[in-house]
């Protein structure tokens, strides 16, 4: 008999050596097409489909109508995607006797008609689209491709999804679209589909957060939360306060407030949000390297000293600068694991608690509301993890986003008491957990326990989690992917859509992992027995 401690080697073996026999079996079979599935990750909201394959022009022109039209964001997504769809068709071969050169393409123009004339990126922004690829009319052999959206993010989402659509042939040498003629209906399930990237614990290089901000929109996520500042590490310029990144781990790992607004515009050009969270009053032992006064005394280095004005001060101080780096209208102040016994053993943090009448536990709830209150003066929303609802959801301000991670069943108590909420249940969209399977993520129900349709509206979306105590620039690609692809779908694609498909997921996200790696994102293996594991041996991407 195994014993408990073997089973996880044991079982992990056997994958390695199924894997070892996969690469025998599709040295003879290869992988082919099923072509009864839709290719198309996350899945659309409603499509018909042919059976013709088309040719598309690598010259493939732009033709825009409508009020948004001139939208500098949608020009340059369009010659995005013409890079990333025409990426191997491009440049002279020297063998060019060989080469077949078409003159006659099926596809050789793109219309997208732009309905707003506004580009202004909030939370619940339209990103429907519909997009056809069908004939001209009449007798005529051409076709068309067209995008008709109400805004330039639909547009992109929209551009997405034919990038999907067209692969390149290697026999042909072209880029073709099968299965014309196309009628796509789509539009995301959920306002808030994210995925957190905490730069504290490790830095990650600014072209790193960009090629990370890429890869979210590949799979139609839309916000960046990103956790700046912990406990270890303080990146973040702050020009009120210039000692606080001092912070940092060194002086070559931080980010300027020019890197930092470089973030947010180029998340925008692709309809992504950044969400930037201020962990108070716990989590914040690095503040304190640069103005150790915030710390309540050297063996209490966290919460943040909560009887001190300098300490609000400087807070709000943190939020003024930010709030010129960050738009969107939600504003993370975290609120999570306070050791409020600390406080409790500070005598001068005692003492103010006698004078006050307080409790540590009401202490807590008296500096996150005050946090809360800041940050409604600069014009967000405050989101707070949830173990502030779970201590004094009576006292939170009603406009409070209530961020779940601790479990199942929070989001449900959350929208009974008229708040909206953010599902990340850290028993399955936890990304540094690597023994969760991308079945279990896929699985995950925001709405689970929700029936009532008017609290349903209250759930905003959900989250995966890329915490990165043990996660750098060196694997966060293939820790994230392809498994928050698993998530992205289900925030996407109505459940409708899920369960018609459910039998063909592994199926497609091994299609969507290769997809990924084609456009240079380092997606692990799907079904290792942990993420991020490298290959158990020789076989196809299509498969592992």
């Amino acid at each position: 008999m195994l014993h408990l401690s073997e089973k996880p080697h044991f079982i992990y073996t056997c994958l390695m050596l199924l894997a070892w026999v996969s690469q025998y079996v599709s040295l003879s079979t290869g992988f082919e097409l099923n072509h009864s599935l839709t290719y198309i990750w996350p899945l659309p909201h409603e499509l018909t489909s042919g059976n013709e394959t088309l040719t598309v022009n690598p010259t493939l022109s732009l033709y825009l109508i409508g009020k948004g039209g001139n939208f500098k964001i949608l020009r340059e997504g369009f010659r995005r995607y013409k890079r990333i769809i025409f990426k191997q068709s491009s440049g002279v071969s020297i063998f060019k006797n060989l080469r077949r050169i078409r003159s006659i393409y099926d596809i050789s123009q793109m219309r997208i008609i732009v309905n707003s004339d506004s580009d202004e990126l909030k939370l619940g922004v339209d990103e429907s689209y519909t997009l056809f690829i069908t004939k001209t009319g009449g007798k005529s052999i051409a076709w068309e491709a067209i995008i008709e959206v109400n805004t330039v993010y639909g547009a992109l989402r929209g551009l997405e999804t034919f990038s999907q659509l067209c692969a390149y042939d290697y026999t042909t040498k072209s880029v073709q679209l099968s299965k014309a003629p196309w009628y796509i209906k789509d539009k995301p399930r959920f306002a808030y589909r994210g995925l957190l990237l905490d730069t504290s614990r490790h830095y990650f290089p600014v072209d790193v957060i960009k090629s990370i901000i890429d890869s979210m929109s590949y799979a139609k996520l839309n916000v960046l939360h990103w956790h700046i500042i912990d406990k270890q590490s303080f990146p973040l310029e702050i020009p009120k306060y210039p000692k606080l990144w001092n912070g940092a781990y060194t002086k070559w790992e931080r980010y300027t407030v020019e890197d930092a607004s470089k973030i947010v515009r180029f998340a925008k050009t692709r309809g992504i949000h950044v969400m930037a969270e201020v962990d108070v009053p716990g989590h914040a032992e690095s503040w304190g390297v640069g103005y150790p006064d915030l710390w309540p005394s050297n063996s209490c280095r966290e919460p943040l000293d909560v009887t001190k004005n300098f300490t609000f001060d400087l807070i709000s101080g943190i939020f003024s600068d930010i709030r010129k780096i960050f738009p969107f209208e939600l504003f993370h102040l975290g609120g999570d694991e306070v050791n409020i016994g600390c406080w409790n053993n500070t005598p001068h943090v005692k003492q103010w608690l006698k004078d006050n009448n307080m409790k540590p536990k009401d202490a807590y709830k008296y500096f996150v509301l005050k946090a809360q209150e800041i940050a409604i003066s600069k014009n967000w929303t405050p989101v707070n993890w949830e173990e502030t609802f779970n201590a004094f959801a009576g006292s939170l301000n009603p406009q409070t986003v209530v961020h779940n991670w601790l479990g199942p069943g929070v989001c449900p108590k959350a929208v009974a008491k008229g708040f909206k909420c953010i599902f990340s249940n850290s028993g399955v969209w936890y990304l540094d957990h690597l023994d969760v399977p991308w079945e279990q993520i896929y699985n995950a129900e925001p709405l689970e326990g929700i029936d009532n349709e008017s609290k349903q509206k209250l759930v905003l979306g959900g989250e995966v989690c890329m915490w990165s105590e043990t996660v750098d620039t060196s694997n966060v690609q293939q820790t994230i992917w392809p498994r928050a692809a698993a998530a992205a779908e289900r925030l996407w694609s109505t459940k409708s859509a899920l369960s018609a498909g459910n039998d063909t997921v592994l199926h497609r996200l091994h299609y969507f992992r290769c997809l990924l790696q084609r456009r240079g994102v380092q997606a692990a293996p799907v079904t290792n027995y942990y993420a991020r594991q490298p290959p158990a041996g020789p076989d196809s991407c299509y498969w592992q």
